[in-house]
Order: C-alpha cells, then sequence, then structure tokens
C-alpha cells in the first residue's frame, strides 16, 4: 500500500498546533509544523474564545504545508470539549463563542434539575454532572433570555465549527456528542425529552456522524488563499480526548487510561456506555470512541492547577515545567494534600492563594516554596488517581493491571511515577502526543488505510514504544491514601 501523508489540527485549551503525519510501512511519523497559543479572552466580564484568530492558525498551517511542496491526502480537527457556536439563518457566526470557564453557568445545574431530576438526566445520557456542560450552558442562555438563541438556526461545537469554516459542511462527530450531555446513546441521537425541557427546536442540532468518516473537502475559496489542493477533509475523533485514547498503544482489556493535560481523563473502555446508579453516585461520564466503543471515565483537574501556578508566577521568574518538575522532586513528601477539584480551583484569580487558602481551611501546612507547591499539586493528582481507579473497579468488576498516561502529563517523569506509587499499578507513559496521532490514524481509517481499532494501536505500538514506571514505597504512598481520604 502506498504511503499517505495527513494533516492534523489539535486545539487544546492552552495551545494548538498543526501536525503533519506520514503513514508508511505500518509505521506513523510525525512532526510539527506549526504551534501557536490559544487561551480564554475577557470581554466585558465574560470568557470567550477567539475563534477567528483560531481560524487564522489553521490557515497559516495549511500555507506552510502547501509551500513545502505537501499535498495531505486528508485533513482532520480535534479541540476541546463542551462549548460551541451559534450560526445565524445567512450562515454568519454569532459573537465569539463562551470558555466553558465562564461564570454564566453559575446556579444553571440547579434551575435546570427544577425542570427535570438528576437521575433522569444520567438515565438519559450517562454523562457526568459538570457546570460546564453543553447542557447546562445552554440553560443558562435560556434562563437569561439571551437575544443569541431568538436568532440562531445552528448550533457547532468546535470541531464542527472549523470544519464548517473550512468547508461549508455541517456534521457534528460522535465523540463530541456524547460530551454535551444532550446525546441519548441508547437512541444513538440527540435527546428530544433535554430539548424540550430546554425548548430549543430539534433543528438546531446537527446529524451525528462516525469517526472516520469523510466529510468532503475544503473549499475553493479557502483552497486558492492558502495556496494548497481542495484536501479531504474527515470526522476524526474530534473530541481531544477521544482521539487520544484511540491512541493507547494497548492490548487486551485489562488496563485503563489517563489522558493527561489541562485535564485528566481518567477511565477505562466499553463495548457499551455503562449506566446504573453505581456510575452515577460515582459521577462517572460514558463518551462515544472509536470503532463504536465508549470511554467510562472521570474528568479530574488535572495539570490545570500546575499551570496556573506556573502563570501567576511568571512575574518573578519564567519556570519551565521541567525546573517545576526538578523543585517538586527535592521537597519533602505529603506535607499537605488537596482535592484538585474543590470548586475553590476552578479558576481562582491567584492559584497559588487558593491552594494557601486550602491548606489553611484544611487544617495543614501551606506550601511555603514552589517545591512545596509543586509537590503538593502532584502528589494529591496521583491521589486521586488512585480514588478514581478504586471507582472504576467497582463499576467494572474485569481487572485493571495497568495504567496508560497519554498526552503532555507523560512528559512528566515525577507525575508517572507518584501515579505508579499512589496506584499500586504499573504505569506505561506515552504517546506524548497521542491526541494528534489519534487524529492522523483515524484519517487514515476514513481513507480505509486502517481498518480496526486493534490495527490503529498495532501501528501506535510500533511507533512509539512507552516508557514503563514501576511502583515503589508501597507502605509510605498506602498511608497517604488514607489521609487523602480523610
Amino acid at each position: 500500500m502506498r504511503p499517505c501523508t495527513l494533516l492534523a489540527f489539535d486545539l487544546g485549551a492552552e495551545s494548538g498546533r498543526a501536525m503533519l503525519g506520514r503513514l508508511e510501512d505500518e509505521r506513523l511519523t510525525v512532526r510539527e509544523i506549526s504551534r501557536f497559543p490559544n487561551g480564554m479572552i475577557n470581554l466585558r466580564g465574560h470568557l470567550h474564545w477567539d475563534v477567528f484568530r483560531l481560524f487564522e492558525h489553521l490557515k497559516d498551517g495549511l500555507r506552510l504545508v502547501a509551500g513545502e511542496g505537501v499535498a495531505p491526502d486528508s485533513l482532520g480537527v480535534d479541540t476541546w470539549g463542551v462549548d460551541f457556536a451559534l450560526l445565524a439563518r445567512d450562515g454568519s457566526v454569532l459573537g465569539l463563542p463562551y470558555a466553558y470557564r465562564d461564570r454564566r453557568t453559575a446556579g444553571a445545574m440547579e434551575s435546570f434539575f427544577r425542570k427535570m431530576t438528576r437521575d433522569e438526566v444520567y438515565a438519559r445520557t450517562g454523562v457526568q454532572f459538570m457546570p460546564i456542560n453543553t447542557l447546562f450552558q445552554l440553560e443558562a442562555m435560556v434562563r437569561d433570555r439571551s437575544p443569541l438563541l431568538d436568532i440562531a438556526t445552528d448550533l457547532l461545537f468546535m470541531p464542527d465549527l472549523f470544519h464548517y469554516l473550512l468547508s461549508g459542511v455541517k456534521k457534528t462527530e460522535f465523540t463530541f456528542a456524547t460530551t454535551s450531555q444532550l446525546f441519548n446513546p441508547h437512541k444513538h441521537d440527540w435527546d428530544g425529552v433535554l430539548l424540550r425541557a430546554l425548548d430549543l427546536p430539534y433543528a438546531l442540532f446537527q446529524e451525528v456522524v462516525a469517526p472516520g468518516t469523510m466529510l468532503g473537502e475544503i473549499s475553493d475559496e479557502i483552497a486558492v488563499e492558502t495556496g494548497g489542493a481542495r484536501t479531504p477533509l474527515a470526522a476524526v475523533a474530534t473530541h481531544d480526548t477521544g482521539s487520544a485514547v484511540a491512541a493507547v498503544p494497548a492490548e487486551g482489556d485489562d488496563w485503563a487510561f489517563i489522558s493527561s493535560g489541562t485535564w485528566s481523563l481518567m477511565g477505562v473502555e466499553s463495548r457499551a456506555p455503562i449506566i446504573n446508579d453505581v456510575a452515577r453516585q460515582n459521577n462517572f461520564t460514558n463518551e462515544g470512541g472509536v470503532g463504536g466503543t465508549f470511554r467510562v471515565l472521570k474528568n479530574i483537574a488535572g495539570l490545570w492547577l500546575v499551570q496556573q501556578c506556573r502563570r501567576a508566577w511568571s512575574g518573578e521568574r519564567p519556570w519551565t515545567y521541567d525546573e517545576l518538575a526538578a523543585a517538586a522532586a527535592e521537597a519533602a513528601p505529603f506535607v499537605a494534600l488537596i482535592d484538585p477539584d474543590d470548586p475553590d480551583f476552578t479558576n481562582p484569580p491567584d492559584m497559588p492563594a487558593a491552594v494557601r487558602a486550602y491548606c489553611r481551611r484544611t487544617h495543614q501546612p501551606e506550601p511555603a516554596s514552589v517545591g512545596a507547591m509543586m509537590r503538593c499539586l502532584l502528589e494529591s493528582l496521583a491521589l486521586k488517581y488512585r480514588v478514581v481507579l478504586d471507582g472504576l473497579r467497582q463499576l467494572r468488576p474485569a481487572p485493571i493491571r495497568r495504567l496508560h498516561v497519554i498526552g503532555g502529563g507523560a512528559q512528566n517523569r515525577l507525575l508517572c511515577q507518584f501515579t505508579a506509587d499512589a496506584t499500586g499499578l504499573p504505569v506505561y507513559a506515552g504517546p506524548v502526543e497521542a491526541t494528534a496521532i489519534g487524529n492522523l490514524l483515524v484519517q487514515a481509517m476514513a481513507l480505509r488505510r486502517i481498518d480496526s481499532l486493534a490495527a490503529l494501536r498495532d501501528i501506535v505500538r510500533r511507533s512509539f514504544p512507552p516508557q514503563i514506571y514501576e511502583p515503589r514505597e508501597p507502605e509510605a504512598w498506602e498511608a497517604a491514601r488514607k489521609r487523602f481520604g480523610e
């Protein structure tokens, strides 16, 4: 089979990149074409995404590829979850989309639960309750009588929006639809009961297509503007975690995953959604995966806490992540522990101050240095992973014998070791660029170069061997786990 060239746009909440992949002889090579910043912008007290600037970065990536004389066989876009844009009847975008951390969702969950019970919402969607979910973002707009809903004719999730701007196609891909808490996995369609509770028309939402579906080609206008051809456009697993988990280099079914970045998404893969009382009580979510699978997982705050501390300290000196990890390694263990998912850490103006306030409130020593703060955060994350692992074992009795850590957090050697120590399981770290790799290889599925998820993962194992961390110091970590639980 002849080699193929694939272009992935992977947009995260902190940065985005264009990655070019070449699939040849059952191996994938990947190189970065461009990297660009992303972040929420504050407009009149509300947080938004500058999607038009992001779209310019996508076009810049196309120009760079064309400038190298490369004609990709396809391209695909993945992004973070839950956020969306609205279109007017003439196809124009109705303002900058709100960011999921915006304050407008305060009280929206409670407002919606006056219309429908939590138990019924969970039974219909299998999605964990978080105020950032699309369901509650829309409830906030309905509650606040947003005029945008009066004139909107289409809702496009973030990757849908970039597909539309590139090609004019309006579709929603399965893995992203399932993050919204509006999709019914039993019916494999938008849930009409939830939409009626919101008083929103079914026609506002798009047809849902499977990952690995070809959507069409980029438009003549974009091809001319970027100097390239009308490249075919594939619906990859457009939720970034969906692409990342597709690239887990695993065999068998005795493993769990942690997609580690701004968020940590920890879970197991299942052939069907797991929606029962245990899942609901432990607030696990069911998100769509590649090949008809479901990712049964929990969202954990993740490296957001580290990123925000680094940002707070940037005025004093520009710490690198490696320097922060080295400082943590030198600090005393288990001095203070936090719950990474405490609401006080959602989006505080000063993350180090929020952590110190938490420690005072829970009668623990405040971290007195950068290293102590980082040690507190990384140990607490690892112990949170242990708690979630225990919940997964209640949910699915099949054994879990190893953890696959993928994404940017796989580079943090100290966190990977702490994770092995806290869980008592070997940690297989990598690939770091799992999201881009999954994006690229699902494009290969759409092009019929790969025929199954198992074959995709064979390619990942051959191309990107993981680094293995074995558990250490079980007694100290078990004592810390008990203290963390208290």
